[in-house]
């Protein structure tokens, strides 16, 4: 039998629900001071979540949405570096949102952590979104010292192919120099899991309303969420006797 040694995990939709109220909220801050007249809804950011990567999305977005649009540029500056400049600007108001307290942890996702550290297991992240999304995110959740309980967190460009590709969980495993098998992965989007099992990682689903429909065939479990004592999970996907997830339940599992 396998012994768990590392609890790596995606940051959007699953640390915490930051898609609806964090991000897609700042993407149209973003398009307002850029002097746009974009408005990004409920609805269309559920279907601009297939592409994974903030850059990527809005590169789609303008492929499929407005295929006629030409940014003003500058000289010298090409519609990558506008892209660029502009999901930057959203980073910014991302960031404000998260000092402001806006978002909160998913539930179950501070006891586990909690339980991990004491435990002595390894944590890591791995996800699409920029290293700064992700410090702002932990700071305002957890604690100001959060980023120092894990010992990888692979984010943003740091690897050139974004999820469903494996590499940015293939690095965060070297980095750490485990074997995948001794690891369990959280993700909430079908994305996320081809991801992590492309890499061989056990994965585990908490999913969200914009994740809902999706495909999670091979999962170890498809969750609603993490669970408290008080708080139980229902189980969309998998079996399990437990209604909270702990350490043991995720010992289980590999």
């Amino acid at each position: 039998m396998r012994q768990l040694q590392a609890l790596i995990f995606d940051v959007d939709g699953t640390l915490a629900d930051t898609e609806q109220d964090g991000h897609r909220v700042a993407f149209n801050q973003a398009f307002v001071a850029a002097g746009l007249d974009w408005n990004w809804s409920v609805e269309q950011y559920g279907e601009l979540l297939k592409v994974t990567g903030g850059k990527e999305r809005i590169r789609f977005y303008l492929q499929k949405y407005l295929p006629d649009f030409q940014p003003d540029l500058p000289m010298g500056v090409s519609e990558q570096d506008w892209i660029a400049g502009l999901h930057k600007s959203k980073t910014h108001y991302y960031t404000s949102l998260m000092q402001a307290g806006e978002i909160r942890l998913r539930p179950g996702v501070r006891r586990l952590l909690a339980e991990a550290r004491a435990a002595g297991l390894r944590l890591a992240i791995a996800t699409t979104t920029t290293p700064a999304n992700v410090t702002a995110l932990l700071k305002a959740v957890l604690t100001a010292d959060s980023l120092d309980w894990f010992e990888v967190i692979a984010a943003g460009d740091i690897v050139p192919a974004k999820k469903p590709a494996p590499d940015i969980y293939l690095y965060a495993l070297e980095k750490m120099q485990l074997d995948p098998a001794d690891c369990l992965a959280f993700e909430d989007s079908e994305a996320g899991l081809r991801s992590a099992q492309q890499a061989n990682l056990t994965t585990v689903i908490t999913l969200n309303d914009y994740t809902r429909a999706q495909d999670f065939t091979g999962a170890a479990l498809v969750l609603d969420h993490l669970g408290e004592p008080d708080l139980p999970f229902e189980v969309i996907q998998g079996k399990t006797q437990a209604s909270y997830f702990d350490l043991d339940l995720a010992a289980k599992l590999l």
